[in-house]
């Protein structure tokens, strides 16, 4: 009897655990207030940069070209610590400054994308990395 009721908590727990959670969530893509991850900088004005020179951690075998990152406040001079997250451990990775990505980036990336239309555009409620 106890397995009984046992497997039926299980069984309503999965049930009612997703619907609870179903209306949680935003989504920040690239060229949004509040993104943080690699930005592809292209044809852009030249960025400012929180360090003059590329932070590469762990280079393995022959390294590839930089790229540039927008993160959060302090992740910069903690490479080490989150590169992994960023899938950006091996790379050499420049990071813009904060006021420049949304001064200057974010604008233009929407002008030439159409961006800026979304339900969150604009309001920073970006979370890390992952959210490209």
């Amino acid at each position: 009897m106890k397995r009984c009721v046992f497997a039926f908590l299980l069984m309503t727990a999965g049930v009612v655990t997703p619907s609870l959670a179903a209306d949680v969530g935003v989504s920040i893509t690239v060229g949004q207030p509040g993104f943080y991850g690699h930005i592809d900088i292209g044809d852009f004005p030249r960025p400012r940069l929180i360090f003059a020179e590329p932070v590469i951690i762990h280079p393995v075998g022959v390294v590839p070209g930089p790229v540039y990152f927008h993160v959060p406040p302090g992740h910069a001079k903690n490479w080490e610590k989150h590169c992994a997250r960023y899938d950006a451990c091996g790379r050499p990775v420049y990071f813009v400054e904060d006021s420049w990505y949304n001064d200057v980036y974010v604008p233009q990336y929407q002008e030439r994308h159409g961006g800026g239309s979304g339900k969150n555009a604009g309001k920073g409620h970006g979370k890390g990395p992952k959210n490209k």
